[in-house]
């Protein structure tokens, strides 16, 4: 049989969510365009109701779990030419894990300035805000109605980046321990040897602002 390079559906992880969640006090749903699930790659500490620096939070458009590679097929990644079958590009010098092990694609980065509906698939949807930058660049994020990052972080969802230690071959995903996934909800995700790690928290996007619509797409 000839030699296939395959993608994992994951259903536990980045997923298409129903609407199960209840909007925070204040939240008026209807002023916002509904989209399919997004994923924002956020920075903050979890109590947090506002924060700078917002230029370091990413955007996935299309939910990046079933789109991705298993660790045990790395070297097969590597042989076609680090060209995933979802046509994303791996980063030797940049590249990211979820719970379950798989290596993903790399968020959009910055996140676009406006409003986004947000939740945790717990309890909690707030609306937050993403300011433009200002003269030195950085972005202020807000969350509404009193949310902490904390209350609409999905914690199922684990995800980190990984760079480069040291040399540039130092950080592989072949060095990753296969026997620490799949990571428990709300905990960090595993070290690997050679690489510096980021967690980052995982807010679902159920809904833009209108003016925002086409550019989230």
């Amino acid at each position: 049989m000839r030699d296939v390079l395959v993608t994992v559906a994951v259903v536990g992880l980045f997923m298409a969510l129903a609407p199960r969640v209840h909007a925070a006090g204040g939240v008026d749903e209807t002023k916002f365009t509904r989209v399919a699930p997004q994923f924002i790659a956020a920075l903050g500490d979890p109590v947090a109701k506002s924060g700078n620096n917002a230029q370091t939070w990413g955007l996935w458009r299309v939910d990046p779990g079933p789109r991705g590679v298993p660790l045990t097929r790395y070297q097969r990644l590597i042989e076609i030419g680090g060209v995933a079958p979802a046509k994303w590009k791996f980063d030797s010098k940049d590249w990211w894990l979820e719970e379950h092990g798989l290596i993903m694609e790399k968020p959009t980065f910055p996140l676009a300035p406006g409003k986004y509906l947000v939740t945790g698939d717990r309890e909690v949807t707030a609306v937050l805000t993403i300011h433009r930058p200002d003269k030195d660049g950085n972005q202020r994020w807000e969350l509404g109605d009193g949310a902490t990052l904390y209350d609409v972080t999905h914690l199922a969802c684990r995800s980190a980046r990984y760079t480069p230690a040291g040399a540039a071959n130092s950080c592989s995903p072949e060095k990753a321990p296969q026997s620490a996934f799949r990571v428990a909800p709300g905990r960090p995700m595993p070290p690997v040897e050679g690489c510096n790690k980021q967690d980052y928290a995982v807010l679902i996007v159920l809904g833009v602002a209108p003016e925002q619509a086409n550019a989230t797409k």
